[in-house]
């Protein structure tokens, strides 16, 4: 584990302070255009939800302990910590952004502070502002939209198309056998471009395009994931889980005969139910009461179709077990890794054929009391310079036709590839 701060930051200035103020914010002004270039985190739906940037102080973990590591920084650092909060909502106060390593290894997660973060609840803003020893002035400006990236270039990332349908294939055998129920095969696509990518870019398209998603960026890691892992708050617990896709023709007629196809079908269902399932016995240790709806919903995107149910729960250890444990005790679900979970993650990493990285790990931010949302780190990419490696994945069980896969995998690869594509 590694951690670090500001210059003057919290390992040699003594503990963070951080204080909270009601915002009059304009109900039109995007918290997108809020974002300077320096360190920029977001956490978005429908206009609402936390946006932040600079780096009061961060660690980083990797391997089995990576959660448990940033849970320990984080208790220790709220513990440290003085806070001054005028406003009292959910992501009010101390609050830090993370995103997760989908493995033990390799994989690099990190949990950051920002020095400035802007939220917008309902009719309510606010800013929080962090530093050591004393909060600094918030200093808030609209931004020029940012350039927009120029010379796009698409490759094939770890496998082409023909060698992913044989992986594809290998795993519907394995299946058919009996080694296992279910496993999520995952792919990638690398986007080059003549400059350095500006995240913000992608990130104004995608809130945009699909603003029922929640678009997210921390440390490179960028997307607009639909599923929400676990979301508590002051004592209830949400999960949305999804698993079975069908792609949108752009036609409403065809599209809703589609959708009560996915509803009807058998191989969807039974690859939803193992994630639901998955997920209501990884909460109900935590839950005094929980609620599993008996059938799914069609949740519609402009891109797909999914099956979704909405898990919810009562906590009754929320005093001891924050949000991110919560994360830790649900990932990975059946939805990203497979049935039985040991055995797919097994040959995920056997097949598969390439790293993850933190694609498929959660998302999200937590505060001081330990609540939080965190997504599933789904329809998402991961930004270096010049290049940006693009990921999707897709639920293989034993009738699933490869061919068909891989028309899934490409549907979900097209909300980044477009925010990716320039004007």
């Amino acid at each position: 584990m590694t951690t670090s701060a500001t210059p003057a930051g919290q390992s040699s200035a003594g503990p963070l302070v951080a204080r909270t103020l009601p915002l009059d914010l304009d109900a039109a002004t995007s918290l997108l255009r809020l974002l300077p270039g320096e360190a920029p985190v977001s956490w978005l739906r429908r206009g609402e939800g936390l946006v932040g940037w600079g780096v009061a102080a961060s660690v980083h973990t990797a391997g089995a302990t990576r959660f448990a590591d940033a849970a320990k920084w984080w208790s220790e650092t709220v513990a440290q910590a003085r806070v001054d909060d005028e406003v009292h909502e959910p992501g009010t106060g101390l609050v830090s952004f993370g995103s997760f390593a989908f493995a033990d290894e390799p994989g690099d997660s990190v949990l950051t502070v920002p020095r400035v973060v802007v939220g917008r609840r309902g009719d309510r803003s606010w800013v929080t502002t962090v530093g050591p020893g004393a909060a600094p002035e918030p200093e808030l400006t609209v931004t020029d939209e940012p350039r927009s990236p120029r010379g796009v270039r698409f490759a094939d990332g770890a496998l082409d198309g023909e060698r992913w349908m044989s992986v594809v294939a290998d795993a519907v055998a394995r299946i058919s056998r009996g080694d296992l129920e279910k496993v999520v095969l995952a792919r990638d696509l690398v986007a080059t471009a003549d400059e350095p990518f500006d995240v913000r870019w992608p990130l104004a398209r995608l809130a945009e395009g699909y603003p029922m998603c929640w678009t997210f960026h921390v440390d490179g890691l960028f997307g607009a994931t639909p599923e929400m892992l676990v979301r508590r708050e002051r004592g209830l617990v949400t999960s949305r889980v999804l698993a079975g896709t069908i792609r949108r023709t752009g036609d409403d007629t065809r599209d809703l005969a589609l959708a009560a196809t996915l509803a009807r079908s058998s191989k969807d269902l039974e690859e939803h139910e193992y994630a639901v399932r998955s997920v209501a016995d990884a909460l109900e240790p935590h839950c005094s009461s929980m609620n599993v709806p008996e059938a799914p919903f069609v949740l519609h995107l402009p891109n797909v179709m999914h099956l979704a149910t909405d898990v919810a729960g009562v906590v009754h250890d929320a005093a001891t077990v924050s949000s991110l444990q919560l994360a830790e005790a649900l990932h990975p679900s059946a939805a990203v890794g497979g049935t039985p979970t040991p055995t797919a993650t097994a040959l995920i990493a056997e097949i598969e054929g390439m790293d993850r990285s933190r694609y498929a790990g959660p998302v999200g931010w937590m505060d001081a009391t330990g609540d939080g949302e965190w997504g599933i780190a789904l329809r998402s990419a991961e930004l270096s310079g010049h290049t940006v490696r693009l990921f999707a994945g897709c639920g293989i069980v034993a009738d699933s036709d490869p061919e068909a896969e891989l028309a899934e995998s490409q549907a979900k690869f097209v909300p980044v590839r477009d925010a990716l594509s320039g004007a």
